[in-house]
């Protein structure tokens, strides 16, 4: 008789050899890292023996024992082939549907406004969003494509370079008079917004940075601190404060006069870069690749 749990111990139990971690595995399942050891846990427990060295120390604390690392191609081409079964019971009609992840900021931002281009020129297509700030699944189908930005550095999946990316200032333009948009005491003056939203390895530039970069004077303004890109653009927006912020994500609010850039001639290149992500050692189904060669013709000429 077959048990649905052991399928969970053993997408957990996956995920988990893959990630190196309890915490990659759970952004991945969206769960907790406690509930991803859990379901580890039991898995050990109905084998009767560890399936994962735990140290507490060291770049990788989890590390397979041998039976494990033996098993875990045949877990893993198990899953796989389950995907595969259930898209087929998905039938034909799925394949003219694309599911797209991406983050909130990058959809509202960046991307809306590219798909309803694409849904102009490609009818017989549907597109579908799951919106989320954690990493999709690309690589085991939760989504067929996926657009990101980072270091390029994900386990699992193919990845198309679109255009690298910098940090930019911007306020709303009924903070700022015209002439004071290059003005370094006029910004010493203002309310700083900080995005404490993590960048791991993107060399964001702190405020620190940009009022020595542009030669201005200590802040005299108390800052707002918010965890989360998509508050600090609309707080920019609102004229709350000058923020730093991604200029692909802010690039057409400045184009209609929403923001302005302030200190153009100052740009904070970032490590972090947007890609497409697809599933790794695949072949793209013809509508995704259609999307996929058109997000990256879109993006060439500067996007």
């Amino acid at each position: 008789m077959r048990s649905l749990n052991r399928l969970k111990w053993l997408h957990a139990f996956e995920a988990t050899a893959r990630h190196g971690s309890f915490t990659g595995a759970a952004q991945e399942m969206g769960v907790t890292p406690a509930a991803v050891g859990q379901l580890v846990r039991s898995l050990e427990d109905w084998v009767g023996h560890p399936l994962l060295h735990r140290t507490r120390s060291g770049k990788e604390r989890l590390t397979l024992v041998d039976e494990a690392r033996d098993a875990l191609q045949d877990i893993t081409q198990g899953l796989d082939k389950l995907e595969m079964g259930l898209n087929k019971l998905r039938g034909r009609r799925a394949r003219s549907v694309v599911v797209i992840t991406a983050s909130q900021v990058l959809v509202m931002n960046w991307l809306m406004e590219r798909l309803n281009r694409f849904s102009e020129t490609h009818e017989h297509i549907d597109l579908r969003l799951n919106v989320t700030e954690k990493l999709m699944d690309v690589s085991h189908g939760e989504a067929d494509i996926g657009v990101r930005c980072g270091l390029g550095d994900w386990q699992g999946v193919d990845k198309t370079w679109l255009m690298d990316e910098e940090a930019i200032l911007v306020c709303s333009p009924r903070l700022v008079p015209p002439e004071k948009v290059a003005c370094r005491d006029w910004l010493a003056t203002q309310k700083l917004i900080h995005d404490d939203t993590p960048h791991p390895g993107a060399d964001f530039p702190s405020w620190d940075d940009v009022l020595k970069a542009v030669n201005a004077p200590a802040a005299q303004e108390s800052g707002l601190h918010i965890n989360s890109t998509s508050a600090v653009i609309l707080s920019a927006l609102s004229g709350r404060g000058v923020a730093i912020v991604r200029h692909a994500l802010v690039k057409q609010l400045i184009e209609t006069g929403q923001l302005v850039q302030l200190h153009p001639a100052h740009r904070w290149p970032l490590k972090w870069s947007y890609y497409v992500v697809t599933p790794q050692h695949a072949v793209m189904r013809g509508e995704v690749k259609i999307f996929h060669d058109w997000l990256a013709q879109d993006v060439l000429p500067g996007g």
